[in-house]
């Protein structure tokens, strides 16, 4: 007679560690936020601004050189010792500032990419974010590494001016859909609109010059462009002139033909920052340039910049993304 065997135990598969699971919650916490993406999105550009605005700091303060070689701080350290003293650890802490950064759009674009339907558009977006980081780690060691070069120094601003940029678009294109874009004003208001951004453009140069020119310039041995203050000064107000008058002609013409309010809304708060600027570099350069006026200027032109941008995304229109 045969004997019978006991059925086998059923071997149940192995509970994945908690780290895993904490992991897996997260993406999917990630994944199915209806409004993180876009939260995350406008993080990216604040935090874009709050860097720009925290490297003037080491320039008015005349940081620029507390840590004077880079990666590392000094030759023999990677971070600021009590020998480089306030102007090392000024210097380092902006510098730690890009860690920061890195976390903000690293889940940036971590939830772009975990997001059903997945959007191309905002991943390269978010993509160029992350590629920007260490592009602008490198400018700022070439900051240093030619002793706070005005030029560089000016390339250097510059180049968080492309990045927020970048980082508005992406805020601005997580709000709408991919549809293919219509234009809202007539093609000879678009073009008006066009060379408001490029006087922009090229106020914000003459700024980082007339900067390059003057007392301010990061180290008390950092060479300066040679150019007159005064005179580069001069030239840098005749546009914001011009600026101001194209940004006041826009604003009618916009009124005149009845453009849709938040295209006229965008252009209002443009002139606005414009002539609060206007107001700050006025006074800044009859008082001598206090520190405190330098640094509202700089962080007013990061946002100036903004503004800018927003009017002309505000130009055509999209399907808005839903919720």
């Amino acid at each position: 007679m045969p004997t019978s065997h006991p059925p086998a135990a059923r071997v149940l598969p192995a509970s994945p560690p908690p780290v895993v699971k904490q992991i897996r919650a997260l993406m999917r916490r990630l994944r199915e936020a209806p409004t993180l993406l876009r939260r995350l999105c406008l993080a990216t550009l604040a935090a874009n601004i709050v860097i720009v605005v925290t490297g003037g700091a080491v320039r008015l303060t005349s940081s620029g050189l507390g840590c004077p070689t880079w990666p590392r701080c000094t030759e023999g350290h990677y971070v600021a010792t009590a020998e480089n003293g306030l102007h090392g650890y000024i210097e380092f802490g902006n510098r730690m500032l890009t860690f920061a950064l890195v976390a903000i759009v690293a889940a940036t674009f971590l939830t772009a990419w975990l997001r059903r339907p997945r959007r191309r558009s905002i991943v390269l977006l978010a993509a160029a974010q992350v590629a920007g980081i260490p592009g602008q780690a490198v400018m700022g060691g070439v900051t240093v590494l030619t002793h706070l070069n005005p030029w560089a120094v000016a390339a250097h601003f510059l180049f968080s001016m492309l990045l927020i940029f970048g980082a508005y678009a992406l805020y601005h294109r997580s709000g709408e859909t991919d549809a293919r874009p219509a234009p809202i004003v007539p093609a000879a208001m678009r073009w008006l609109l066009r060379g408001i951004v490029l006087f922009t453009v090229a106020v914000i140069t003459l700024g980082t010059v007339v900067t390059g020119s003057g007392p301010h310039s990061g180290d008390r041995g950092a060479k300066r462009t040679g150019f007159d203050p005064g005179v580069v000064s001069q030239l840098h107000a005749d546009v914001v002139f011009v600026l101001i008058g194209l940004s006041l002609g826009a604003w009618f013409a916009l009124r005149a033909m009845r453009a849709p309010a938040r295209l006229r809304t965008a252009v209002s708060v443009m002139i606005a920052v414009q002539l609060g600027q206007g107001i700050i570099g006025f006074t800044q350069y009859t008082t001598h340039l206090p520190i405190a006026l330098v640094g509202a200027h700089l962080f007013g032109a990061s946002i100036l910049w903004a503004v800018t941008v927003a009017v002309l995304f505000r130009s055509r229109t999209r399907e808005p993304a839903a919720a």
